[in-house]
């Protein structure tokens, strides 16, 4: 019995030696930073994640600005968009009338635990820039405030505080003096984000439902949740099987949340435990959207994540589960493929951006379950 569940507990992804050492090096970085006492070490976190600069000219047909969303915080966002409607229903019409057609928006969350990484991560950057590629979608990608400077709730505000931004017709296209930012269509817009990010995209949807009769103008389509940062005080199985996963492992994953939720509280909290009444409040509105969930085989969370999705059906939500290959799944790379080419097809038909989000979570999910991407880790 003993053998057996040490057996379990050593669950890996495959990886090749180069990318074990890739897996090591973020590792140590990332518990390098991390000290003791509940500070991160800024400077060394600068040295390990040098931020990627804004790109006027287009790169792989995709322009980014940086945009200040509220200058009394200050809060920052990255506006990334297509120079050319390249796809879905931005780009269907072609021509000039194609050509000012509004966007859709992507309002993107990033991860990192909410202590690590910002927009400005290449890993990011390069995500969100193969959404607005793909989906012919602006994609909103929020620097919000982290912790351990700024706990709960401090990034569901800049959240919140983003939504609002966009719901101003004033700073529509954002970049009226420079006329190349398209205009933002306002009822199509969606929420994202991977791991911490996504839980942020679903409390940041929750605040909105309970709050929608103060927007003006914007209307949420959408939730694309990545292997969204839930949790518990009690250990999952998956947990338990994967207590050593590179990168998102359950020690790393508490000291995270011991960083971020309140003093004193722990993991039952609202911003953990999305099953709690105070974390479930506002999914039964109508004004929350409907969801799509990635979870990942890999991720000691994945069991929190299908509570998650058993919450929102349980309110009555649709929720598309997107399962990235499992420990049991013979090819990593038929299975990949697979899901994208199918979840993907079904999505663009009415929601690019969820489109393009569900593409781009599943180069995001290959690299935490199977290399564990420089994407870093919550």
């Amino acid at each position: 019995m003993h053998s057996d569940s040490d057996k379990t507990k050593r669950v890996a992804p495959p990886m090749t030696w180069p990318t074990r050492l890739f897996v090591l090096a973020v590792g140590c970085g990332a518990d390098a930073t991390c000290r003791v006492d509940g500070i991160i070490s800024c400077r060394l976190l600068d040295l390990l994640d040098p931020p990627v600069p804004p790109s006027a000219a287009p790169r792989e047909g995709v322009a980014t600005r940086d945009v200040v969303v509220d200058p009394a915080i200050p809060l920052r966002a990255r506006l990334f968009y297509p120079c050319r409607p390249t796809g879905g229903e931005a780009g269907g019409g072609g021509g000039e009338a194609g050509a000012t057609k509004p966007l859709p928006v992507v309002v993107f969350f990033h991860g990192g635990g909410f202590a690590f990484l910002s927009a400005a991560s290449r890993a990011y950057d390069a995500a969100c820039r193969r959404i607005a590629r793909y989906a012919g979608a602006a994609v909103l990608s929020v620097d919000y405030r982290r912790s351990p400077e700024h706990r709960y709730p401090t990034p569901y505000d800049d959240g919140l505080a983003a939504l609002r931004f966009l719901d101003d017709p004033n700073n529509h296209p954002l970049a009226a003096d420079d006329g190349d930012v398209p205009p933002l269509d306002v009822a199509r817009r969606f929420v994202a984000g991977d791991s911490a990010g996504a839980n942020i995209a679903h409390h940041v949807a929750r605040r909105y439902a309970l709050a929608a009769h103060t927007f003006a103008n914007l209307r949420l389509a959408g939730l694309i949740a990545i292997q969204p940062f839930f949790g518990g005080e009690e250990r999952t199985p998956a947990e338990l099987r994967l207590v050593g996963a590179p990168i998102v492992s359950v020690p790393r994953t508490d000291w995270l949340w011991r960083a971020f939720l309140p003093p004193g509280a722990d993991r039952t909290h609202e911003a953990a435990h999305a099953a709690s009444p105070a974390g479930a409040a506002g999914i039964d509105s109508p004004a929350f959207p409907p969801a799509t969930v990635v979870i990942g085989g890999y991720d000691p969370l994945q069991d929190w994540q299908r509570r998650y999705c058993e919450t929102l059906r349980g309110k009555g939500k649709a929720v598309r589960v997107l399962d990235y290959p499992t420990p049991s799944t013979p090819s990593t790379s038929s299975r990949s493929s697979t899901s994208r080419s199918t979840s993907c097809s079904g999505l663009r038909t009415s929601s690019p951006p969820a489109a393009a989000a569900a593409a781009a979570s599943t180069d995001l999910s290959a690299s935490r379950c199977t290399r564990t991407s420089s994407c870093g880790w919550g």
